[in-house]
């Protein structure tokens, strides 16, 4: 690739063409509405003619500008830009034809190039096959849930404009990014190299796990094109498989665990369908391989209305003239295969190579902590925790109790243990099982505690036991508690 990536790069920092700048200008109002795909707030917010502001209304609020200022924003690149074909020049004027858009989180800064965000104003939401998505909520849900060690390999699966790839490049020594769309490979290349990674970017033109076919990798992560409709002829490539129902997803998780290595992660962000005659945790558990542990999570399940109405809008045909045709050709489908409602959420696979493999498969549509992945990777550090009589455990540092009952009732007639961070799961707890977990600081053991307990409330020890090692595992399987030091071992802060 050329140097204009470079150059660009360039001219953006000079003018301050950051996130944070861009909402400073902007303003929380005009931020916010932008959000919305309304531009108006904006423009009342950028009638300067500073480059950041040039480049404000030019990328982020598709204004045409005046060609003078643009090129006091872009000096000697306007000409370049629209060769390249991410400017448009007419008579004294520049308009965008790709959008440029500065993107932040705890970790990183980046800038992302993609093709336009259509429907701004109320305008035409009609986008073509080939298509590249920008930024979206899907994306940013995935850069959350992904685990974000230090790794020697990853994979980011259907790349679109390559904004997974810019995040594992943060802390990969190699990233591959596969997609079947040829704008999206050459976009996420000119993004690698905007954003000063393209030595640790590999951009290849393949179907899914083809293009890495023999290779293994120490993390994946994939927001495939999963929307489950039926084979009408049309399909927009950044969310179309091409495949029945979602067998893009079972085949993924299916195919996932020959590509990772010991110890490795795929994070994948699906739908799966949701049937009348299996629960969706049965259909999901039977894609998973023996080799993995799982930690599946239903966030959102919408109804096949509701489903379809969504992406149906998503395409631009909410008003069209065959809106009602295309919309009931849907709905039969979805009756025809006994679909009663679609699943939206994530599939975390880590290969472990051991017997009896974990699986967790919840449904949580409750707010949760973002990012979710320092959760998520706690999941794995203890999903193989075996818990006995001799192990000790300390209570999460984020865990509180809540009692309720009576006002001045001498005992609370129900007490709720309750994360503040992660997943941020409660549970009611009985009087041993809360007075357990507070006891648990790493230096007694489990049986030792439980002794003590049952002592105290003369209980017999043995039924005890028995009955509370079980609630033991599951608070530590939840969170809720964390393995102790072994013994021998200096705890925190010794």
């Amino acid at each position: 690739m050329s140097d204009l990536p470079h150059r660009l790069r360039d001219a953006l920092q000079q003018a301050d063409f950051s996130y944070d700048s861009v909402a400073e200008v902007l303003g929380a109002t005009a931020h916010s509405a932008l959000s919305r795909n309304e531009t108006l707030p904006g423009r009342r917010r950028t009638h300067g003619i500073t480059p950041l502001e040039t480049l404000i209304r030019l990328f982020l609020l598709q204004s045409t500008v005046p060609l003078d200022q643009a090129e006091a924003a872009l000096p000697g690149l306007v000409d370049r830009l629209a060769v390249e074909g991410i400017l448009e020049q007419s008579v004294g004027e520049v308009a965008a034809r790709l959008d440029v858009r500065p993107y932040a989180t705890d970790l990183t800064s980046l800038w992302v190039v993609s093709d336009l965000t259509p429907g701004l104003d109320g305008g035409p939401q009609r986008v073509g096959p080939e298509h590249v998505l920008g930024i979206s909520p899907a994306s940013t849900s995935l850069a959350q849930l992904t685990i974000r060690d230090q790794v020697g390999t990853a994979l980011d699966l259907g790349t679109g404009c390559g904004v997974q790839a810019l995040h594992l490049a943060a802390h990969s020594e190699r990233v591959v990014a596969t997609d079947v769309n040829q704008r999206a490979l050459w976009i996420t290349r000119f993004n690698a190299a905007l954003n000063g990674v393209e030595e640790r970017v590999e951009v290849r033109d393949g179907s899914f796990f083809e293009p890495v076919a023999g290779e293994r990798f120490d993390l994946i992560a994939t927001n495939p094109p999963f929307v489950i409709s039926p084979a009408t002829g049309e399909r927009l490539v950044y969310r179309d498989s091409g495949l029945p129902g979602d067998r893009v997803v079972e085949d993924i998780v299916r195919a996932a665990p020959d590509m990772l290595t010991e110890g490795g992660w795929c994070q994948i962000l699906g739908n799966w369908i949701i049937s009348e005659d299996q629960p969706w945790d049965d259909r999901l558990e039977g894609w998973l391989g023996d080799e993995v542990d799982a930690f599946v999570v239903q966030r959102e399940v919408l109804d096949p209305a509701a489903y379809v109405e969504l992406w149906l809008k998503d395409s631009g045909h909410h008003g069209a003239e065959n809106y009602l045709t295309r919309y009931d050709t849907w709905l039969s489908w979805f009756e025809e295969q006994k679909i009663e409602g679609v699943g939206f959420g994530w599939i975390n696979l880590h290969r472990t190579d051991t017997a009896n493999p974990t699986r967790e498969l919840l449904e949580w549509p409750y707010d949760v902590e973002q990012p979710i992945a320092p959760a998520l990777k706690a999941w794995g550090e203890t999903a193989r925790v075996e818990v006995t009589a001799d192990s000790t455990l300390v209570l999460a540092e984020d865990v509180q109790q809540e009692t309720l009952g009576q006002p001045g009732a001498e005992d609370p007639s129900t007490v709720i243990l309750r994360q503040q961070r992660g997943l941020r799961r409660a549970r009611q707890a009985d009087t041993i099982e809360a007075a357990f977990a507070g006891a648990c600081d790493g230096e007694l053991s489990v049986g030792q505690i439980l002794d003590a307990l049952a002592q105290i409330l003369e209980r017999d020890p043995d039924v005890v036991r028995s009955s509370y090692l079980p609630i033991a595992q599951e608070l530590v399987s939840e969170g809720f508690l964390r393995p102790g030091p072994a013994k021998g071992t200096p705890g925190p802060g010794a």
